[in-house]
């Protein structure tokens, strides 16, 4: 049975340097760095981190129903198999290199520069707030992400997200593998340079969104104030309603009820590659003599 550690605050410098087997209760870690550095399989409860770097290189660790406060940055690097829960995480740039990540319910206001090279990554109900949320990391599955926060996923690899709300200039740049369903994502240029993009059932709001992006799959999607779009990517779309413009997609297929522009200019792609599938398109430019609009 695993010893138990109630009710203490504890300062200095790894305090509690790799202890095992352990949990710990109503604890406060103020200041003093690497508090818990080298733990293994310690179980933490109601418990609150004030200081630098409190779990790193540590390996089977549970987090519930704790605070680790803004002096708690770089809280979680190099970590194995870490489970949070019912947790509030005020500390920028948190989980750094860890592998078997698992949030539930977990509130990130200052998610600047978080989860980055991670690997092995589940979320459940998190909400998070900054920039560059998930910087090269993989094998990341998600269920109730609500972001506010540019630049997130950049350079990820198989990202599967569910039931979740973007609102994120420039999410999914240099990606491969990722689905996205039943989400609504807001935000400028939207998935460029990325391969193997999937969109199923998601309400899309984006400027120049979906650009330069290979294998891209749209089904039953809505693009909402979305501007020319598809710019060189080779795309297999089915989407609902209106779309303002589609500019030089490179190939595939796209099927929509309205497209108010559509932009084909053969100076710069081989218009008969892309299949356009619409009733109505408003207007036809076939090609740019305004370099000013390049």
């Amino acid at each position: 049975m695993a010893n138990v550690v109630e009710n203490r605050t504890f300062t200095g410098e790894r305090a509690m340097y790799k202890v095992s087997d352990l949990v710990i209760k109503n604890c406060t870690f103020e200041d003093g760095e690497s508090h818990l550095k080298h733990a293994q399989n310690v179980k933490i409860e109601k418990s609150t981190f004030g200081w630098k770097y409190p779990l790193w290189h540590s390996e089977n660790i549970d987090v519930s129903g704790s605070t680790f406060t803004e002096g708690g940055r770089a809280g979680i690097w190099y970590t194995k198999n870490i489970v949070v829960h019912d947790t509030e995480y005020n500390a920028a740039k948190g989980f750094r290199k860890c592998e078997g990540v698992f949030l539930e319910n977990v509130k990130i206001p200052d998610a600047k520069e978080t989860l980055w090279w991670c690997r092995d990554v589940t979320l459940k109900n998190v909400t998070a707030t900054g920039d560059y949320l998930f910087m090269h990391s993989s094998d990341i599955k998600i269920d109730g992400l609500t972001l506010n926060g540019n630049y997130p996923f950049d350079g990820c690899t198989n990202v599967e997200i569910s039931n979740s709300r973007l609102e994120s200039k420039d999410a999914f740049w240099n990606c491969e593998n990722v689905i996205v369903r039943d989400s609504v994502i807001v935000g400028q240029y939207l998935a460029w340079n990325s391969k193997n993009v999937t969109f199923i059932n998601c309400t899309i709001e984006s400027e120049q969104g979906l650009c330069y992006t290979e294998k891209l799959t749209m089904k039953n999607c809505t693009l909402v104030n979305t501007n020319l779009a598809f710019e060189y990517s080779t795309v297999d779309a089915e989407l609902k309603g209106r779309i303002l413009s589609v500019k030089n997609p490179a190939g595939g297929r796209i099927k929509a009820e309205q497209i108010d522009e559509l932009i084909l200019d053969s100076t710069k792609i081989d218009p008969s590659k892309t299949h356009i599938d619409c009733p109505k398109i408003v207007k036809r430019t076939e090609e740019i003599t305004d370099k000013a609009a390049l």
